[in-house]
């Protein structure tokens, strides 16, 4: 007769070994992941429409940290240090930002950069002027409000002086924001608006409404691309909308 054998049950100290070996691992890769998440790039989801129809409710994106370096905002829960940016370059207008309202930091909102520190910015009848310089407008027609269907909006494409293109929605004359006094930007700051125009409170409003000026320390990154978009209403704790994709919306650079 064969006599069997009962597997080896571990040792005490060969299940410690391999539970701090799991925990060494564990803690490794959270270490690399938030070392990426604070130096090369975050991911932010899009709560509002006022960047439509660049951004819209549901996008999840990707910022860069590294384009324009490193500064207090850029780590998490935005600890006391001292002022400034660490290496990086400054923003040019054009580019898309994610940045801690100066108001509340603990708020990180999105916004375009129209003005330049030392910029004389006001907007006339809906049109923009940096430095008493119209900023091109294109009208390309009505369409849909990507979030709210029920309301029609001209889209308007806005050409900067380096060639770069967006486009605007304009719910129409006369609305709040189309005609403002002249704003000089202080040095060290921004003066940012919503692709939006009739739904963003921005530059064009105090701080206290808006964002007034924004503090080039209060710069998160570049929002750089869309990585995946969700319908607006999904959600972790919604199980059944986790599928909710707007496919469209994939992969796509923001310009």
């Amino acid at each position: 007769m064969t006599q069997t054998s009962s597997p080896a049950v571990p040792a005490p100290n060969t299940l410690r070994q391999e539970f701090l070996e799991t925990l060494r691992i564990a803690g490794a890769g959270l270490a690399i992941a938030m070392t990426l998440r604070i130096v090369i790039f975050q991911p932010f989801t899009i709560p509002s429409s006022s960047m439509e129809p660049a951004l819209v409710i549901g996008d999840y994106i990707i910022v860069s940290k590294f384009a324009y370096g490193w500064s207090r905002a850029s780590l998490p829960f935005n600890p006391p240090l001292p002022d400034g940016r660490l290496l990086g370059k400054g923003a040019e207008r054009g580019d898309v930002v994610v940045f801690r309202l100066p108001r509340d930091p603990s708020q990180t909102w999105i916004k375009r950069v129209i003005g330049l520190p030392g910029d004389r910015v006001r907007v006339a009848g809906g049109q923009v002027y940096v430095n008493e310089v119209p900023i091109p407008q294109t009208p390309l027609g009505l369409t849909q409000d990507h979030d709210a269907p029920d309301r029609t909006v001209l889209q308007v494409r806005e050409r900067q002086a380096d060639g770069r293109g967006y486009v605007t929605y304009d719910g129409g004359a006369g609305q709040p924001g189309d005609d403002t006094e002249s704003y000089v930007v202080p040095a060290g700051q921004y003066f940012m608006m919503g692709d939006n125009r009739d739904n963003s409170l921005d530059s064009r409003w105090s701080g206290e409404v808006g964002v007034g000026f924004l503090p080039a320390d209060h710069i998160i990154g570049e929002a750089s691309f869309v990585l995946a978009s969700w319908k607006p209403g999904a959600a972790l704790y919604k199980p059944w909308t986790w599928l909710n994709f707007q496919w469209d919306r994939f992969a796509r650079p923001i310009r």
